[in-house]
């Protein structure tokens, strides 16, 4: 591939992580809900949507990462990637880079909401099923 198609083809999979990070904090906002609801169905038919997503979006991750060290070195940055670019589209495409970095941050925070609630609705339940060991410790 050569460098330009390279870098083209980086820039557009930074866009189409951005509309996939988009739909996968709507997935991850759903799987809290259903883990509020308890309602199973939902909850196995969105892990089954987010694994995929994740995958998706990590085979674009690596591919980018496997691309810009073949441009730039095991040290390049996509900062390296914007610094080639006209003015006009740099900044722009800095922008698209910010707003991808919010995202990830944004599905790592609801993600980690998620597996609280549902590790202490796991812990609940067994609590409820199989009582408490330390109920009737003495003092």
């Amino acid at each position: 591939m050569k460098r330009g198609e390279a870098i083209a083809r980086l820039l557009r999979d930074v866009l189409s992580d951005v509309a996939d990070y988009g739909a996968l904090r709507l997935m991850l906002d759903s799987q809290f809900h259903a883990a509020l609801r308890h309602d199973a169905t939902a909850l196995r038919a969105l892990a089954a949507r987010i694994t995929e997503a994740v995958q998706v979006l990590d085979g674009r991750r690596l591919l980018r990462a496997r691309v810009v060290s073949s441009l730039y070195g095991v040290s390049g940055r996509m900062d390296s990637v914007f610094d080639e670019l006209p003015d006009d589209s740099r900044e722009r495409c800095r922008a698209m880079w910010t707003r991808l970095e919010a995202l990830v941050a944004e599905c790592k925070r609801l993600n980690a909401r998620n597996c609280l609630l549902m590790t202490d609705q796991y812990e609940i339940m067994q609590r409820v099923l199989h009582g408490e060991d330390q109920t009737y410790a003495p003092a």
